[in-house]
């Protein structure tokens, strides 16, 4: 990582948190984190400065422009630059496809479509002040997943807005390009995260992957470290499906 700055969504705990560590081992110097979870955002935040690392948090709704944009400002004052936002934060609540009523929709289209959304812009708007400084002016990487190329009736809301999100990327790859911000996303397929376990679909999972079990959320946050890190001049608009071979079995 370069000792670059980062910013990651939902980096409290789950994929996110893991997404902090992975970069921190491999050579980020500032890691903002952002979560709604203020007490679990403030034990997290504690426990990486005990190990020696500069971490700068916020807290806000995401899904509110203004909010999300005061969260990703105040971290880049604190930081004076950041390289990369990983939008990570997201929820993940089954409900059975003819069951789902408007609360759930609107709840899910605010966080995942436009929560992701506002970050983005707000980063784009930071990192285009260094335009210029070097080859990539910044790296944005967006958490998908393989159900937006599936079907899901068990969770239909959640997939439209990963697929809607796979979209957002595209489209600001597009419109950043000239900017030098590279916009990709990474779509990983279920993995073993202590909220995965709690819902009990893990073997199910396991079965039907080729591999035979589910990933764990360190072989998915490397792949988020790898289209965040400076080894990444070239890709954009891309969305790497990382899924042991399941959503082509």
């Amino acid at each position: 990582m370069n000792e670059q700055a980062v910013i990651i969504t939902g980096g409290a705990s789950g994929l996110g948190l893991v997404t902090a560590k992975l970069m921190l081992k491999h050579g980020a110097k500032k890691i903002g984190l952002i979560d709604k979870n203020e007490e679990l955002l403030a034990q997290t935040a504690a426990a990486l400065r005990a190990e020696g690392h500069q971490v700068a948090t916020a807290t806000g709704d995401i899904s509110r422009l203004d909010s999300a944009h005061a969260a990703f400002n105040q971290i880049a004052a604190e930081f004076g630059r950041v390289h990369c936002l990983v939008n990570s934060a997201a929820i993940y609540p089954r409900k059975d496809i003819f069951e789902i009523n408007d609360e759930d929709w609107d709840l899910e289209n605010a966080i995942n479509i436009k929560g992701t959304y506002h970050m983005m812009v707000a980063a784009v708007k930071h990192m285009r002040q260094f335009e210029g400084n070097d080859m990539v002016t910044g790296r944005i990487v967006n958490v998908t997943s393989v159900d937006a190329f599936k079907a899901h009736p068990q969770n239909a809301h959640y997939a439209a807005t990963k697929a809607a999100v796979v979209s957002l990327t595209k489209s600001f790859a597009h419109a950043c390009a000239p900017f030098q911000i590279l916009v990709n996303s990474v779509a990983p397929a279920g993995f073993a995260t202590e909220r995965a376990k709690q819902l009990g679909f893990l073997p199910e999972l396991a079965k039907a992957n080729p591999l035979g079990r589910a990933a764990e959320p360190e072989e998915m946050a490397e792949w988020i470290v790898m289209m965040a890190s400076s080894r990444n001049t070239y890709a954009t608009g891309e969305n790497v499906i990382v899924s042991g071979g399941y959503i082509y079995a």
